[in-house]
């Protein structure tokens, strides 16, 4: 079994335990972390207006040199807290994109809840999660990173078609 482990930083903890929990021993972990490359561009580009064209700066303090630490260093304390040995891989580009690529081999997804975390239901995905669960060819696990809302009733349920007329 190949599983794949899409992990983020506001609920990397949580996924770790429901890979360790949930994975069975013998599952091929991969942990990945994408760096959303629209993201970046879009905090970069005020600071080039301040600093000068890009070829002045120096590497090491370019956003992507930072996300690419911060990105390690989530991948490290994953592992470590999963307590097995897994493949971890850091990507850049269009999460839903990255994702769904990185999937085609998988046999399952683990991933978060990441939208309305206040309210169960199909709010409680954010778009690029929701994109990724409707497209990845594998079976997907859901984690809430904390404990779910309390739940009400359901909601009723949708209203029949309207059929057409001749």
């Amino acid at each position: 079994m190949k599983a794949l482990v899409w992990l983020r930083a506001e609920s990397w903890e949580a996924l770790a335990e429901a890979a360790a929990s949930l994975l069975p021993a013998h599952a091929e972990i991969t942990l990945l972390h994408v760096a959303d490359a629209g993201a970046e561009l879009a905090a970069e580009a005020p600071a080039a207006g301040l600093l000068g064209r890009r070829r002045h700066r120096p590497p090491h303090h370019t956003i992507e040199a930072i996300s690419d630490e911060a990105a390690a260093d989530l991948l490290a304390a994953a592992a470590e807290r999963i307590g097995r040995e897994v493949a971890t891989e850091a990507r850049r580009g269009r999460l839903e994109d990255v994702v769904v690529e990185a999937a085609e081999d998988a046999d399952v997804l683990v991933c978060a809840r990441d939208g309305d975390r206040d309210h169960r239901g199909p709010k409680s995905l954010a778009p690029p999660t929701r994109f990724v669960v409707d497209h990845v060819p594998c079976t997907v696990i859901l984690a809430w990173p904390e404990a779910p809302p309390e739940g009400g009733p359901p909601p009723p349920p949708p209203p029949p078609p309207h059929h057409r007329r001749p």
